[in-house]
């Protein structure tokens, strides 16, 4: 296993540790407080998000696709600096026990196996500014090692079967701006024993969906999936959507938010209602899509992220996949925050040098503990 750039030892037992999350959805930073050893979930603690302004959400916009040296990208990684210290600080003001941050940053461009991946922020600058020891840059190490370096969440999924009692296999069914499916055999004792979990991205999710309701309703996002319920789905543009290589593909696999820049192109001339629900469509297919890639069947999706509260698109969801599909909150669980969670899981393993990634999960040669842990008095570690 690869080990991390610099390790910290945590105290033995359970820590706490804070997450952070800026996803494709580009909508504000999530932040999450979570009790565990990097192993076991023991408690959930306090949760905030913090939404960007229309200025920084537009700059942050404006530089999806760009690399470090692309000139947009400074001005985006001092945006995602500054909200998250906002985000962090009236945690360790109420709780002065945070042992560790997990500090994901914005994917601004993801390119395994060309350019690489890029997230804009820097974790020593929060470090530095919050007093607490940092870990980021988690995907690096993973796509060094010829890993999709996403997903990341599996193995906190993993975590999250084991917590419900989950004992046949299910599927956490993440719908951000672009959706991803971890399946959990919760018969494994460990997330890298071979045959405990197969993680790939499905296909676009709320990314195109935000993107032309933004442009032609004037809204942030499709609230309730009420404007694609009153279109109907073109289902030939669906299908062509979907003829697509990536779809066939085996995983793991992984995509960019702007993986399918021809979807605007196919729903030109649409209906406007049409076309919101012909994109929702295309989110749910893609799903259905996915799922003879899964070693077994799933009993159940549960389903997070933003889209879970798209009422259009978990019925779309309803009627395209067979087993149960529920509101990952319906099992006690945060939807909103679970990827923010899974972030402060991730900082406590890689803390403790354990793997973050495996073959399954992100198709890496062997398991991985990618990322940077900085400190506030070795901005340099």
């Amino acid at each position: 296993m690869l080990k991390p750039k610099s390790k910290i030892l945590c105290k033995n037992g359970p820590v706490w540790a804070l997450g952070g999350m800026s996803g494709t959805s580009v909508d504000g930073v999530d932040a999450a407080m979570i009790l565990t050893d990097g192993e076991q979930i023991f408690e959930f603690g306090n949760s905030a998000y913090l939404p960007y302004s229309k200025d920084e959400r537009a700059m942050l916009l404006s530089a999806m696709g760009k690399w470090p040296q692309d000139r947009e990208t400074p001005f985006a990684a001092e945006i995602v600096e500054i909200s998250h210290v906002k985000a962090f600080e009236p945690f360790l003001a109420a709780d002065p026990h945070v042992d560790l941050i997990g500090f994901h940053g914005q994917t601004l461009a993801h390119d395994p196996h060309g350019q690489g991946t890029h997230q804009a922020g820097d974790g020593r600058i929060l470090a530095q500014a919050l007093g607490v020891p940092v870990v980021w840059d988690f995907r690096t190490s993973d796509v060094e090692m010829g890993g999709q370096g996403a997903p990341l969440a599996p193995f906190f999924h993993f975590a999250c079967a084991k917590w419900i009692k989950a004992t046949d296999p299910v599927v956490f069914l993440n719908l951000g701006g672009v959706g991803n499916v971890t399946w959990v055999d919760p018969a494994y004792a460990s997330p890298t024993d071979i045959g405990a979990l197969l993680a790939f991205d499905t296909g676009p999710a709320n990314a195109p969906i935000d993107d032309f309701v933004r442009r032609e309703f004037s809204q942030n996002y499709d609230k309730n999936g009420d404007i694609a319920a009153k279109g109907v789905a073109n289902q030939a543009i669906v299908d062509r959507v979907l003829k697509d290589v990536y779809f066939s593909k085996i995983p793991p696999k992984s995509l960019d938010r702007n993986s399918f820049q021809k979807i605007p192109d196919l729903i030109e001339g649409l209906d406007k209602y049409d076309a919101v629900s012909t994109l929702t469509k295309i989110c749910a297919d893609s799903v259905a899509k996915a799922t003879p890639f899964f070693p077994k069947p799933p009993v159940a999706y549960y389903v997070c992220g933003g889209g879970r509260k798209n009422k259009t698109l978990m019925s779309m969801l309803e009627e395209t996949l067979s087993g149960h599909v529920c509101d990952v909150n319906d099992l006690g669980l945060d939807g909103d925050m679970l990827e923010a969670q899974a972030f402060a899981y991730l900082a406590v393993r890689v803390a403790r040098g354990l793997p973050t990634s495996a073959p399954s999960t992100t198709g890496v040669a062997a398991p991985v503990g990618g990322g940077f842990v900085s400190h506030p008095s070795r901005i340099n570690s």
